[in-house]
């Protein structure tokens, strides 16, 4: 059989690791976005399946990857297999999760600033399974097989400020003291390094290194792990800039974690969100070092686009109020690194970093609005000039203004409600109106439109299409960001729910 093999040094020794570890060689390799990472991925396909081959640049990230790997999946964590290692460490086959990650799962949610239930849930999924990393993943890890550090220390601290000053600060032209933004700089490292609550530390948990399989989050690129304080990774998540997740969402987020970490460990939640705060104004700061690397000096589009998301997060713990109720002002960061919390003030205020409209536009409520008419008079024109929505016609329902006792009603009224729903037909009938209301509200939330539509008709606008739209109104109404306006045209009654 004709195969397509993709060409390379890389690829040729992935190709025959393949071979040797699966008795045949692969049909097909194809080259996969890499992202921000040095690393090289490719697809090699068989008869059998896909592996994803990996070639590294360095061999010391490379073991690690696979010993905690092979480590974290011996505790029952979602992670890739590990198949095979080339000898000299620089190749390596794992188990394909797919092309999903959980970055692409909300991407929905992201673009429209609201997330879906189902985005939710899965967040919050991910998010339960964090400390599960943290302090199951660290029990019985060797941690001398971390690389290139085996904790986090004042080192690391003082290598992720710099990252932030050179590749970051620097850029923005801001004039500071250099020698006294360092000894803030020793100082913050000091109250970060100082943190008792340890354990396995991700340092890059955030939604593009969570793929979903199977509708389950699955962990990956954890190679730069190491011991230490547990508050970054979830800073990393709950504060991920590009997602920008509403202060709700970053409520439940946190408390999911807490929940499941009080499993494990007592929590002072006073004392642990003082601590989380300080680690979010240090993963933010860390996060502008990235982007203005990879942004300003590499030139990756992506990482530029990013910024104003990142800034957004910074000036909101700066100035307050926010997440944490109030900026930094009163914070042990305040107290002892002053200077640092001077610079960062300026920073966020430069009108070249200005929050884009995409990191901090309001979230928009969505109007819906339900009528209810009668096709004698013709069908109800959109008051909100888009031109209408879904008209459904109920006159094939059994009517019940065929009978003397209900002439004077409406479908308001117990009465008519209880002959049409024990009648049988108008049920399965809302039913499926209901299923389709659904999907097309979550559609609308999620790419942040305002206003849409459903109109009922029969006959008199009386029974049955009134019954029709006070039963989609009450579905529909109570969810976040929903405000339903109902009308009853032919019965001259307006209501918001």
């Amino acid at each position: 059989m004709a195969s397509s093999i993709g060409t390379g040094e890389a690829a040729g020794q992935l190709a025959r690791l393949f071979e040797s570890y699966t008795g045949m060689a692969p049909e097909r390799i194809s080259a996969l976005s890499s992202s921000g990472s040095h690393r090289q991925y490719y697809r090699l396909l068989s008869g059998s399946g896909s592996i994803i081959g990996v070639s590294g640049i360095d061999s010391r990230e490379n073991a690690a990857f696979c010993e905690i790997g092979r480590h974290f999946a011996s505790k029952g964590i979602n992670v890739p297999e590990i198949y095979a290692i080339s000898a000299d460490n620089m190749y390596y086959l794992q188990e394909d999760l797919g092309n999903v990650s959980l970055f692409d799962r909300i991407a929905s949610g992201r673009i429209a600033g609201r997330y879906s239930s189902e985005e939710e849930a899965l967040l919050a999924e991910t998010i339960r399974q964090l400390p599960v990393i943290q302090i199951e993943g660290a029990d019985g890890l060797d941690f001398g097989k971390c690389y290139p550090k085996t904790e986090f220390d004042m080192m690391s601290a003082m290598f992720d400020l710099h990252y932030f000053k050179y590749c970051f600060l620097k850029n923005t032209g801001i004039d500071f003291n250099e020698v006294t933004l360092e000894e803030d700089f020793v100082r913050f490292a000091e109250i970060l390094t100082e943190c008792p609550d340890k354990g396995f530390m991700y340092r890059d948990f955030q939604s593009r290194n969570v793929m979903v399989k199977d509708g389950a989050p699955y962990f990956i690129d954890f190679q730069d792990g190491r011991k230490g304080p547990l508050y970054y990774d979830l800073a990393s998540f709950v504060w991920q800039a590009r997602s920008a997740f509403p202060p709700g969402l970053r409520k439940r987020l946190v408390s999911e974690y807490v929940s499941v970490l009080k499993r494990y460990r007592s929590v002072d939640e006073g004392r642990f969100m003082e601590n989380l705060r300080i680690f979010v104004l240090f993963r933010t700061l860390q996060v502008l070092g990235a982007y203005g690397f990879r942004g300003y000096m590499e030139r990756k589009r992506h990482f530029i686009d990013s910024i104003p998301y990142a800034i957004a997060n910074l000036n909101e713990l700066i100035s307050g109020p926010g997440f944490f109720g109030d900026g930094l002002m009163r914070s042990s960061v305040a107290e002892k690194c002053p200077y640092l919390v001077e610079v960062l003030s300026e920073m966020v205020s430069l009108p070249g970093l200005a929050v884009s409209d995409a990191a901090s536009r309001p979230v928009q409520e969505l109007e819906v609005e339900i009528v209810s008419f009668s096709y004698r008079k013709g069908i109800p024109e959109d008051r909100s000039g888009n031109g209408g929505g879904y008209v459904f016609d109920c006159r094939a329902i059994h009517n019940p203004g065929k009978y003397e006792q209900y002439k004077t009603l409406t479908g308001m009224d117990a009465e008519v409600k209880s002959f049409l729903e024990k009648n049988g037909e108008v049920l399965p009938f809302m039913e499926n109106v209901c299923a389709l209301a659904d999907a097309h509200v979550e559609k609308y939330l999620r790419r942040g439109f305002t206003h849409l539509m459903f109109c009922f008709g029969c006959t008199g606008g009386q029974h049955r299409s009134v019954y029709c739209a006070e039963y989609l109104a009450s579905h529909i109404s109570g969810r976040p960001g929903v405000k339903v306006h109902l009308r009853h045209r032919e019965q001259n009654v307006e209501k918001v729910l």
